[in-house]
C-alpha cells in the first residue's frame, strides 16, 4: 500500500548497472544508514497530521486522501500515474460530502485498474502481524466492487481436461479456476464442467448453484481432483455448458450469462454449436489460453471475439490474478450503454446496497452503497463513446452505528430486530457475530441459520425477501445466550421493507415485551436519593451492586474487559454527581430507568436484611431490565461471576421465557460448587404483563444434596428401591436440568462433575432418556466458528529450476519498481500472487486467534424438554446386563429426578460412545443435497446484460510479454544476481 498526498509526483526508480563490483562485507553503520534511508523512503508520502478519530478508532487525516495500489501492480506504470492524476479531483468532492453529512465514514473510489482512493486518509493495515505477511488486497475483488461493477452473473466454467493439458498447464488451469471463483459473490450462480472426449460436471452439482463460500469450496476441491486424459472435444463441453445456462426450472441469477473456457488451445472452432445455441450472442464467451505452448490460439480467440467476450493468455502463474478478474470490464459495457440513454430511461445510475461484510480498514461489519462510474468520452467523431466502466464509488455504513441509533433497551432482553437482504442474509441480527478479523473471510449468515428453523420462519423469510409487510405470532425454539440450552417461547415477528433499498426490517418481541417501563424522574432530589444506594461504601447496607455497562452518556465510556465493574460504578456515580443525570450528553431515559431500579431494589434488600439466610443458601440476588444487579450479602458479591449486563445474561433471559424456577449449575470443571435458582418477577397492569426483573438465590450444592437425599430415602423398606443413599453401590440418583446437565447426585465421584453434560457421565442412560422422549435432541450448525487452519506441506515450495526467494526478499527489493523487472516478478516469482508455492516466512508468535484461525463450521447438539409428560420409566440392556430407571420431572422447575441401577465398570458398556453436547468441527450439511433444494432468493430488479449494439471491437489479443529465448536467458541471469547480495544497492534517482 502506498499512502500519498494526491498532488505528489511519483519518484523514479533505477536498477544499478549489473556490471558494478559489489563489496562482500558491509559494516554495521552503513547497514543502519540504509535501513534509516529505506524507512524515510517508505514514509515519504505519509501526512504529519494524523490523529485518532473517535468514529474510525484509528489514525486519520481529513486534509487529504490515501491511495492503495495492489501489490502485483507496478505503481509507476503510465495507467496508474494517469489514474492518480485524474482521481485527485475526488479529494475536494469527498471533503465537501463530509461537510454536508458529518456522519459519513469511508468514501472510496475503486478503479477498474485496481487503484483505490479513499477518504479520510489513514495508514493501511500493517500486514507484518498477519499469517502470510503479504498485502493481497485488491479493490476489484472486494464484495462491494464486484456487486457494483456489473449485474449478477450465471457463470459456467468450462475446463479442458484432455491429455494435452497435463503437467504444469493443468496446474495453472486449476489455480486459474480457483481465482476465477473468488471473483463471484453470493448474487452470482456458477458451475464447473470438465471435458475431454465427453463432458461432465466437475462436482456433484448438476446445475448452476449459488456462488456462496461452501459451494465454491466444493467446486475448488473438485477441480483439484481433475486428471488430464483423452482427446479434446469442444463440442461436448459447450453443449453441456449451454444446456445448463438454458435451464429455467432451477434457482439462478437470471442476468448475465457467461462461459469461461480454460484450455491450452486447439484447432476446433465449434461454429455449429454457437450457431445452434448462441445465434444472438446472448451468452458471452471468455477464453483463456493457459500455459506456454505452440498450439494455434486463433480458434479460441475467435470464439471470444464472435460471442461478445474476451480472449486472455495465462502463460504462467503470475498472470492469473489479473487476467481472471478483468472480464468484469466487459460485463460493465451494458451498464455504461444503459446510462447513455435518455435521462428518463436511465437505470444504471442507481445506488446498490451490498451484503454485509468485514471492512478492510477495521470498521467492523458494514454495508456499502455503491454507484458505478462510466467513461463517456468520445475517442473520435466517427466512433461512439467508450463502453468502459472506470470504477465504483462507495460509501460505508457501519452496522454498529445503526445499532447505536436504535432503542435496544426498550425491546427487553429477549426482544431484537434484524434486516435481511434479497439473498436472505441477515444484517443487525444479534446472532450475527463473526469471530474472524480477516476482511477477506465471508461473514454472510442466512436468517434460517441465524435462528432455529421452522416452516413459519421459512414463510417469513420469503415474504421479507419479496418486500411484503406482515405480522406473525408463533411459538418457536430459542437458543440460550450461552448456547447450552433450548427454550420454547412465544415471539411476534413484525416486518416491512426499507424504503429505497432491497432490505427488509423485522422487529421480534416476546409477549411480555410488547410494553416497557419508561421512568420519568423529574426532580434531582429523587434522583440523588436513588443514586445514593449505588455508592460503593453502601454495599454493606444495600448489597454488592453491579450496573450494566451501557452507553449512558456520550462522554462516559463503557468499561472494557480489563475494567472492574465496581470501578465503572464509581465513575458513573462521580459523573452524575458532577453533571447530573439530565446532562444533554446523556440518555436521560436510560439513566432514569437505572435509578428507578436502584431505588426499588434497595427497598427489597431492606426486606431481605430482616430475614436470615436459610441453611444452604449462600446469597440472594435481584437483577433488572434497567441494568441493576444486587447480591446480598456483600461477601457473596465478591464471588459473583454472572454477566453485569442483564441483556446478555443466560440465566436472566431464560428465566423470562420460563414460568418456573430455573436451576443453573456452574459450568463443568469449575471450582465453585453452587447452583443458581432464579425466577422472573411478573408484573400485571390491567391486561398487560411485564417482567421487569429476576430474583433468586445461590445454593450450596453439598448442603442441598444432603437435604435432598434425606427427603428421598425411605427407612425399613424391602425388595424395592428405598431411595437415594449417599454413595449407594447399587443405586444412582441424579438430578438433571432441562439441558441434560448434572445438578446433583448421591455419588461422591459425580460431585466433581456438577455442571457437566450427563451424556459424557452416563451415556447409556442418557441415550435411553432421549429414546424415551424425556429429552429431545436438536443439532444446529454454527457457520461463524474459528478453527485451526489445515497446514499444507512445504516440500514443494518452489520450482526446482530457479531460486525462489522468500516473501521478505521480494517485498524489500528496490529493483522491482522498474517496468522490466516487474514483468519478471509477475511471470516468475509466484510468491506475490500465490503464496502457497513459497517457503513462507515465519509467522509472528503474537498473531491473535482471529487472524491465525480460519472460519469453519461447527456442530452442536442441545437437549430440551419437548414432551409434556412428567413420568418416565423402563429398562435397557447393555453388555448382557439390564438396568432399570425411573424419571420424574420436578414440578415448577426445569429439573428431572432420575433413579436407576448403578452403572457398573465401563461407563460406555453399550459400546456406542459418549453423547457430546459441545461444539465439534463439522463439514456442515451436505452442499450437494442442499443444491437440490436451494433456499428462496430474489434476483436484481434491474439487469444490465444486453449484448446487442456493442461497438467496442476490443476482444483481447496476444500477450504483452513475448520475449525471445536469448532475452529470457539474460533476464534470468540478471534476476539471480539481483535477488542475492546486490539487491540492497537499488537506489532512487
Amino acid at each position: 500500500m502506498r499512502l500519498m498526498n494526491s498532488r505528489t509526483t511519483m519518484p523514479k526508480m533505477v536498477l544499478m548497472n549489473s556490471g558494478t563490483t559489489m563489496p562482500k562485507m558491509i559494516n554495521r553503520t552503513l547497514l543502519e544508514a540504509e535501513k534509516k534511508k529505506e524507512k524515510e523512503k517508505r514514509n515519504r508520502f505519509i501526512p504529519d497530521d494524523f490523529e485518532i478519530d473517535p468514529d474510525f478508532k484509528r489514525l486519520v487525516s481529513y486534509n487529504t486522501t490515501a491511495v492503495h495500489i495492489p501489490t502485483d501492480i507496478y505503481e509507476g506504470s503510465t495507467i496508474i500515474l494517469n489514474e492518480l492524476n485524474w482521481t485527485e479531483e475526488l479529494e475536494d468532492i469527498f471533503r465537501q460530502n463530509k461537510e454536508d453529512d458529518p456522519s459519513l465514514l469511508w468514501q472510496v473510489f475503486g478503479s477498474a485498474t485496481g487503484l483505490a482512493r479513499y477518504y479520510p486518509a489513514s495508514p493501511w493495515n500493517d500486514k507484518r502481524s498477519s499469517p502470510d505477511k503479504i498485502d493481497l488486497y485488491d479493490v476489484r475483488r472486494r464484495p462491494w466492487y464486484i456487486q457494483g461493477a456489473a449485474s449478477p452473473k450465471d457463470m459456467l466454467i468450462l475446463v479442458d481436461a484432455s491429455g494435452s493439458v497435463s503437467g504444469l498447464t493443468l496446474k495453472l488451469i486449476k489455480t486459474s479456476v480457483s481465482w476465477m471463483l473468488e471473483t463471484l459473490s453470493d448474487d452470482d450462480f456458477v458451475n464447473v464442467v470438465s471435458f475431454n472426449k465427453t463432458a461432465r460436471p466437475a462436482a456433484c452439482f448438476q446445475n448452476l448453484v449459488q456462488a456462496n463460500v461452501r459451494n465454491k469450496r466444493i467446486l475448488k476441491e473438485a477441480v483439484q481432483r481433475l486428471k488430464a486424459e483423452g482427446i479434446t472435444n469442444y463440442t461436448s463441453g459447450f453443449e453441456l455448458a449451454f444446456e445448463q445456462l438454458a435451464q429455467t426450472n432451477v434457482s439462478r441469477a437470471n442476468c448475465n450469462k457467461i462461459i469461461m473456457l480454460f484450455t491450452d488451445g486447439g484447432e476446433e472452432r465449434a461454429e455449429e454449436i454457437f450457431q445452434k445455441y448462441n445465434p444472438k450472442q446472448e451468452v458471452r464467451i471468455f477464453t483463456f489460453s493457459v500455459g506456454q505452448h505452440s498450439y494455434d490460439k486463433g480458434p479460441i480467440q475467435w470464439m471470444a471475439c464472435n460471442n461478445k467476450g474476451y480472449y486472455y493468455e495465462i502463460p504462467s502463474i503470475g498472470a492469473i490474478r489479473l487476467n481472471t478478474q478483468e472480464y468484469l470490464d466487459v460485463l460493465g459495457r451494458p451498464m455504461v450503454k444503459a446510462d447513455s440513454m435518455p435521462k428518463r430511461d436511465r437505470k444504471a445510475k442507481q445506488v446498490q446496497w451490498t451484503n454485509v461484510y468485514l471492512d478492510a480498514l477495521e470498521l467492523g461489519l458494514v454495508i456499502t452503497g455503491t454507484l458505478p462510474v462510466f467513461n463517456k468520452t468520445n475517442t473520435s467523431a466517427k466512433k461512439s463513446q467508450n463502453q468502459l466502466i472506470l470504477g465504483v464509488m462507495a460509501i460505508d455504513v457501519s452496522l454498529e452505528d445503526i445499532k447505536r441509533l436504535t432503542p435496544r433497551f426498550t425491546f427487553g432482553p429477549n426482544g431484537y430486530y434484524f434486516a435481511i437482504d434479497p439473498n436472505g442474509y441477515v444484517l443487525l441480527h444479534p446472532n450475527l457475530q463473526p469471530l474472524t478479523a480477516k476482511f477477506d473471510e465471508p461473514v454472510t449468515l442466512d436468517f434460517l441459520d441465524a435462528e432455529l428453523e421452522n416452516d413459519i420462519k421459512v414463510e417469513i423469510r420469503n415474504k421479507m425477501i419479496d418486500g411484503e409487510t406482515g405480522n406473525y405470532t408463533i411459538f418457536t425454539l430459542v437458543k440460550s445466550q450461552d448456547e447450552r440450552y433450548i427454550d420454547q417461547g412465544q415471539r411476534t415477528y413484525t416486518f416491512a421493507p426499507v424504503k429505497g433499498t432491497d432490505y427488509s426490517l423485522a422487529l421480534v418481541l416476546p409477549n411480555y415485551s410488547m410494553h416497557y417501563i419508561r421512568a420519568t424522574i423529574g426532580d434531582t432530589i429523587t434522583q440523588a436519593k436513588f443514586s445514593e444506594s449505588l455508592l460503593a461504601d453502601k454495599f454493606d447496607e444495600y448489597g454488592y451492586t453491579f450496573i450494566a455497562p451501557r452507553m449512558y452518556c456520550k462522554d462516559l465510556k463503557p468499561p472494557d474487559k480489563e475494567t472492574n465493574n465496581t470501578e465503572y460504578l464509581m465513575d458513573f456515580n462521580n459523573y452524575i454527581d458532577t453533571k447530573t443525570p439530565n446532562n444533554p450528553m446523556c440518555n436521560v431515559e436510560l439513566i432514569n430507568r437505572l435509578l428507578l431500579d436502584a431505588g426499588i431494589t434497595s427497598d427489597l434488600i431492606k426486606i431481605w436484611k430482616q430475614n436470615e439466610l436459610q441453611h444452604g443458601v449462600i446469597a440472594r440476588f435481584v437483577a433488572t431490565d434497567g441494568g441493576i444487579t444486587r447480591v446480598f450479602p456483600k461477601s457473596a458479591g465478591l464471588d459473583w461471576k454472572e454477566e453485569a449486563e442483564t441483556y446478555e445474561s443466560s440465566f436472566y433471559k431464560r428465566s423470562l421465557d420460563n414460568d418456573v424456577y430455573i436451576f443453573t449449575p456452574t459450568r463443568c470443571n469449575e471450582s465453585d460448587n453452587d447452583v443458581l435458582v432464579s425466577r422472573a418477577v411478573n408484573l400485571e397492569i390491567g391486561n398487560i404483563t411485564l417482567k421487569p426483573a429476576v430474583v433468586g438465590v445461590k445454593l450450596d450444592i453439598y448442603v442441598w444434596m444432603e437435604s435432598f437425599i434425606n427427603i428421598t430415602y425411605r427407612m425399613n423398606c424391602k425388595d424395592e428401591i428405598c431411595g437415594c443413599k449417599k454413595g449407594d453401590p447399587y443405586i444412582d440418583c441424579v438430578v438433571l436440568d432441562d439441558g441434560g446437565f448434572l445438578v446433583m447426585s448421591n455419588q461422591e465421584d459425580y460431585v466433581t462433575q456438577i455442571g457437566c453434560f450427563f451424556g459424557v457421565i452416563d451415556p447409556d442412560l442418557m441415550r435411553t432418556l432421549v429414546n424415551s422422549s424425556l429429552f429431545t435432541a436438536k443439532s444446529t450448525y454454527d457457520y461463524q466458528s474459528l478453527c485451526e487452519p489445515k497446514r499444507e506441506s512445504k516440500a514443494a515450495a518452489g520450482l526446482r529450476s530457479i531460486y525462489v526467494p522468500t516473501i521478505a526478499d521480494i517485498l524489500n527489493m528496490g529493483w522491482w519498481a522498474t517496468a522490466a523487472a516487474w514483468s519478471i516478478v509477475q511471470q516468475l516469482l509466484v510468491s506475490i500472487t500465490f503464496p502457497n508455492f513459497l517457503d513462507a516466512a515465519e509467522m509472528d508468535d503474537q498473531v491473535s486467534d482471529a487472524m491465525s484461525k480460519e472460519v469453519c463450521i461447527t456442530e452442536q447438539t442441545q437437549y430440551f424438554f419437548e414432551n409434556d409428560e412428567s413420568s418416565f420409566g423402563g429398562s435397557f440392556e447393555c453388555a448382557n446386563s439390564t438396568r432399570q430407571y425411573l424419571a420424574e420431572k420436578v414440578p415448577n422447575t426445569n429439573l428431572v429426578f432420575i433413579i436407576s441401577d448403578r452403572q457398573q465398570g465401563n461407563s460406555q458398556s453399550c459400546g456406542l460412545g459418549q453423547l457430546v453436547q459441545e461444539e465439534q468441527p463439522s463439514d456442515g450439511p451436505d452442499p450437494c443435497e442442499m443444491a437440490l433444494r436451494p433456499r428462496y432468493r430474489k434476483g436484481p430488479s434491474v439487469c444490465f446484460d444486453k449484448t446487442e449494439h456493442e461497438e467496442d471491437p476490443d476482444c483481447g489479443g496476444v500477450s504483452g510479454l513475448s520475449p525471445s529465448l536469448w532475452l529470457m536467458v539474460v533476464i534470468q541471469v540478471v534476476l539471480l544476481w539481483v535477488v542475492t547480495d546486490s539487491r540492497r544497492y537499488a537506489i532512487a534517482s
